[in-house]
């Protein structure tokens, strides 16, 4: 729309002139600053100095490798973790700890500690207004507290097991002597807990261990009750005597198996060599016999004599035949000492049968009875299990009783925390600090009231400037000839004045030369007749519909003066430009929602009310037309004054919905230009619906031309094509 523009940004900062607001009041800005830093100075030098000292304390184990019950070593300390140590800063500043040292330095017979004994005009005033507590209400314990809770700081040194004790008093003394007595009370409490867990875990494992005392008894007699009626006997090696044996049996058994073996592969290799006739002098066990050896030697010595002999005699000499003789008998006797050596042989692999068979007899029998012994054992071993358990339960309890009753007699409780740096009496004064102070005050001061004297230029408005391209369109007066104001009609102009104090009339006129002459009473009206002003009567649906599309428009604002009547005008063209496949949104911003319920046959759905007032999102509030593809956005179930309230978000939501459809239809009903100005922006178009062409819709348009829309077109639903031939009408005026 060429008429059109957003007023938004018609106006810009002139920076130069803003800032220099600064140095024409340069001097306000100074003085006013010099006052607020005396006033400071005054108060700064009038306060109570304030001293403030503390007390360290770090958290650690203090127990010695020598003195730990459970004898670890130093790496096995327990330590406290961070939460541990935060939770003994809150033990610090307990209730029962500040209560022992506000009684221990009597602070309740201190002025600052008791807020009623010093009471300032000002805060009795306040008390009787009723706008502050009165401090005699409270009990004095609670008032000491809550004045010792004020002055007092506790905290833990980040990443550290040091806890920080901070007093703040107006005696300096008193500064040190508070955290100092806090941290004393401190330990003294940790040591009495100490005591009263030692206390406690006495006053428990006493009757526990007597009771366990019984109970290892029984369990050792249960013990000993079975072994003895089991008649478990236990050998070497803590193994029952049936197993024991049982073993030594086996190994027994496999010895005399290998012997029997081995008597009877040697009967058999003599019994061979027996049948086969060789010699027997092969066989070890007949070469180790000693009677066969001694004959051996003198079978040897005779066959020796019979070779020496023969070498004289003859073979038939007495002599060689007695020597021959004696060697032939020295063979049996031989050969007969072989047999009773595989008889031997035979009898040992006979012996050694038999004993094997007694012992698998003997293992067989062991076996059984290792069985039952063994599932006593188990019986056996699960009572000794019992019995040792509970012995062990005893001995521990024993060790910690002792433990704790030593501690307790000999008063050792280490505490796990110590003081390494204790609080001493401060010199100086942490507050006021009279310079800081003075300079913060004089800063802080200058720079408020600059702020203070930019704001008041830039809201009066001094400080603004014509926007850069921005265009002004002058007002053309041009005074008319009118008759006297009798011959006048009803509805003419209001007349202005020229310099000369005469009536004039502006109007606008086309192809028009009239002379411009001041009215006069007495003389007659001298004017040339004018053309008659054109009308534009309304357009259709359709040419209104082609015109948005051929002209590329992005929002469409309808206004119907007419009422609810004539707001079908933007659902039909909505529809119409929808039909074509342009995507198209109809904003309803009607009171009564006339433009939308007939597209959502009647419903009540969230919308532009919902939005404005956060009380719904974008997805929520655009619904689908019954009837065509265009959408609609109703105007909602929101209470319309808060939604009003939002109404400034209407330019950014205007955008938006332009960005997402290619066209956005808004039925304002009877609204003029400035209601209108925040729904405008590049490509928009003004439509005036009406069904009765009258002065009043001429009103109107004439009234949205003033306001800055000059292109503004009529539309009416009614079907009859545009005149070809202007009419005449005042709307040209």
């Amino acid at each position: 729309m060429s008429g059109v523009q957003s007023t938004a940004g018609d106006v810009d900062v002139d920076l130069g002139h803003l800032f220099a607001s600064l140095a024409r009041n340069w001097l306000r800005l100074l003085l006013v600053a010099l006052a607020v830093t005396g006033l400071a100075f005054v108060l700064a030098s009038l306060a109570t100095p304030h001293y403030r000292a503390e007390t360290r304390l770090l958290i650690e184990t203090r127990e010695s490798v020598f003195t730990r019950p459970d004898g670890s070593g130093e790496n096995e300390r327990p330590m406290l973790d961070e939460e541990g140590v935060t939770s003994q800063v809150e033990v610090i500043g307990s209730t029962d700890i500040l209560k022992q040292v506000a009684k221990q330095l009597d602070l309740a017979s201190r002025p600052e500690f008791d807020a009623a004994e010093e009471m300032s005009t000002i805060s009795r005033f306040l008390v009787i207004a009723g706008l502050k507590a009165d401090p005699n209400e409270m009990p004095p314990e609670e008032r000491v507290l809550k004045a010792f809770r004020e002055q007092l700081t506790i905290y833990r040194v980040e990443k550290s097991r040091v806890i920080v004790i901070q007093f703040s008093s107006s005696d300096p003394k008193l500064a040190a002597e508070v955290p100092n007595a806090i941290a004393d009370a401190y330990l003294a409490f940790q040591r009495t807990s100490k005591l009263e867990s030692s206390t406690e875990a006495t006053d428990w494992l006493k009757p526990e261990i007597a009771d366990l005392n019984q109970r290892v008894k029984d369990a050792e007699a249960r013990v000993a009750s079975f072994r003895s009626q089991s008649d478990l006997l236990i050998g070497q090696n803590n193994s029952a005597l049936a197993t024991q044996q049982l073993s030594e049996l086996s190994s027994e058994l496999s010895r005399v198996r290998a012997n029997r073996s081995a008597a009877e592969a040697t009967a058999q290799s003599v019994r061979q060599a027996f049948k086969s006739g060789g010699s027997i002098d092969a066989v070890p066990e007949v070469l180790s016999s000693g009677l066969i050896q001694r004959l051996r030697e003198r079978q040897i010595q005779l066959r020796t004599d019979i070779a020496d002999l023969s070498t004289t005699l003859l073979p038939n000499h007495p002599r060689i035949k007695a020597l021959n003789s004696q060697l032939a008998d020295l063979n049996v006797q031989i050969r007969a000492q072989a047999e009773k050596v595989l008889a031997g042989l035979v009898n040992e692999a006979a012996s050694a049968d038999l004993r094997e068979k007694q012992l698998v007899a003997d293992l067989n029998r062991l076996k059984v009875e290792s069985g039952r012994v063994s599932e006593e054992e188990v019986e056996l071993r699960a009572l000794e299990r019992e019995a040792a358990a509970q012995r062990a339960l005893l001995e521990s309890y024993l060790t910690r009783y002792r433990e704790a009753s030593s501690r307790q007699d000999r008063n050792y409780l280490p505490v796990d925390a110590r003081v390494f740096s204790r609080a001493i009496v401060p010199s100086e004064s942490y507050f006021p600090k009279v310079m800081p102070i003075v300079g913060a005050a004089f800063v802080g001061s200058l720079l408020l009231m600059a702020i203070f004297t930019l704001l008041r230029e830039l809201f009066s408005g001094r400080a603004m400037r014509p926007a850069a391209g921005s265009r002004v369109s002058p007002v053309t007066q041009v005074p008319m000839p009118v008759r006297r104001a009798a011959s006048l009609p009803d509805e003419a102009e209001p007349r202005s004045c020229d310099d000369a104090g005469e009536p004039v009339v502006a109007v606008e006129y086309e192809d028009t030369q009239a002379e411009v002459q001041p009215l006069d009473d007495e003389e007659p009206l001298v004017a040339a007749t004018p053309a008659a002003p054109i009308i534009h009567a309304g357009i259709s649906i359709e040419t209104a519909a082609e015109k948005l599309i051929a002209g590329g428009a992005a929002r469409a604002i309808f206004i119907s003066p007419e009422g609810d009547d004539a707001a079908a005008t933007a659902v039909l063209v909505a529809r119409e430009v929808a039909d074509t496949g342009l995507r198209v949104l109809l904003l309803d911003l009607t009171a009564s929602g006339a433009a939308s319920r007939p597209m959502l046959d009647g419903g009540r759905y969230p919308g532009i009310t919902n939005l404005l007032a956060s009380e719904a999102q974008f997805s929520d509030v655009i619904r689908a037309d019954h009837y065509s593809d265009c959408d609609v956005m109703p105007v909602g179930t929101a209470d319309p004054a808060r939604a009003m309230r939002a109404a400034d978000r209407l330019p950014i939501i205007m955008e938006s919905l332009t960005t997402a459809y290619d066209l956005v239809v808004v039925e304002c009903g009877p609204a003029d230009a400035d209601e209108i100005r925040r729904l405008v922006g590049d490509g928009t178009e003004v439509l005036v619906s009406f069904l009765q062409h009258d002065d009043e819709i001429a009103d109107v348009a004439d009234g949205l031309r003033a306001g800055g829309y000059e292109d503004v077109i009529l539309v009416t639903p009614v079907g009859h094509d545009l005149p070809t031939t202007p009419q005449p009408t005042r709307s040209a005026a």
